[in-house]
């Protein structure tokens, strides 16, 4: 039996694995996203909540935080997709239908990767808010500036110059934790892999393969999130 090279297990040849790690990689890239854009509209309004110290939103954004950021990744994954799977199955006789019935692996993925990323940026988004110079929201009230303008034009973007490298963590989270939705069956790269090392008895390629396109998601993440900040702080820097 002849032995078939790296390049031939992940390439794009007939018996090549490359077309289908990529489709992986981009349902992780989707599910990351997201689930990303979710959880940052849940952390704006946890980070509101907590700002704001009114009662009981402050306590219910305090204890989302606590209890999410007090659990493991594939725990909330397995609550969420098996929780969600016992509700569909307990609809299901009302619609004439009987059986298990899933729930589905992305939307499971989609709302784990909310709630995780949700309470992350919870807190940095509070602590982006806590580090503005309180004198420039002064100033701004002082002139007269309405509230929403204010908002607009001096708290979102301080809040947002001194959140940006918290975020960028945060989707870094949730872009690995998108390889532990590969317990549901989504076919993320994960997933795949897993598949490809099955089929072929060749593991270490197939993990290799999906570490390097892992790295290489995460290196071009950063790179973009540096140059979002450098091009945020020109802009602050010309609007003074």
């Amino acid at each position: 039996m002849n032995e078939v090279s790296f390049l031939e297990v992940v390439g794009f040849g007939p018996n090549g694995w490359g077309m289908t790690l990529l489709h992986g990689a981009a349902v992780t890239l989707a599910v990351a996203i997201c689930g990303m854009l979710l959880g940052m509209v849940v952390g704006t309004f946890g980070a509101w909540a907590k700002v704001s110290n009114r009662r009981p939103f402050s306590d219910i954004a305090g204890a989302y935080t606590t209890v999410i950021r007090g659990l493991p990744d594939l725990l909330i994954i397995y609550v969420i997709y098996f929780g969600g799977s016992a509700v569909l199955t307990w609809f299901q006789p009302l619609f004439g239908s009987s059986g298990f019935a899933s729930f589905p692996a992305f939307l499971a993925g989609t709302i784990a990767i909310a709630v995780t990323s949700g309470a992350q940026g919870t807190e940095v988004l509070r602590g982006g808010f806590n580090a503005v110079y309180k004198g420039e929201i002064e100033a701004a009230v002082a002139c007269g500036m309405p509230r929403y303008l204010r908002f607009r034009r001096i708290v979102a973007p301080l809040t947002l110059r001194h959140a940006l490298p918290g975020l960028g963590n945060v989707w870094l989270s949730a872009l690995k934790e998108s390889s532990l939705l590969s317990v549901t069956g989504l076919a993320e790269l994960m997933r795949q892999a897993q598949v490809g090392a099955g089929s072929t008895r060749l593991p270490f390629d197939f993990y290799l393969a999906a570490a390097l396109i892992y790295f290489i998601l995460c290196t071009g993440s950063t790179l973009a999130i540096q140059r979002v900040e450098r091009r945020h702080s020109l802009n602050l820097l010309g609007r003074a």
